[in-house]
């Protein structure tokens, strides 16, 4: 397993925008996939993005806003949020998960995100 710890979350006026950081232990990490998830209060925790096998993929409510990238020098992800609405607020978690099988998901602890005037 690769431990993930999140930062960059806070309070943010709507139309703003956020940066999160995911730094990951090891060198392992260049050998996981790397997406984020979230979860807001009531709801399915769900995907926001994604990179597999190089390629990204995003929900569909955040396509166009958000940003996910990599630095494998860094053993860090990103997730680069702009138009930040109201109804982004969440727990934001960063995900790595093996790129063969058996399939082995790591999770960060989250980090509170809250978009509000």
């Amino acid at each position: 397993q690769v431990q993930l710890v999140e930062s960059g979350g806070g309070l943010v006026q709507p139309g703003g925008s956020l940066r999160l950081s995911c730094a990951a232990s090891g060198s392992s990490f260049i050998y996981n996939d790397v997406g984020w998830y979230r979860q807001a209060p009531g709801k399915q925790r769900e995907l926001v993005a994604v990179i597999r096998s190089g390629r990204t993929n995003y929900g569909d409510s955040v396509k166009g806003r958000f940003t996910i990238s990599r630095d494998n020098a860094k053993n860090t992800a990103y997730l680069q949020m702009n138009s930040l609405k109201p109804e982004d607020t969440a727990v934001y978690y960063c995900n790595a998960r093996t790129k063969w099988y058996p399939v082995v998901d790591s999770w960060g602890q989250g980090t509170q995100v809250t978009v509000s005037s």
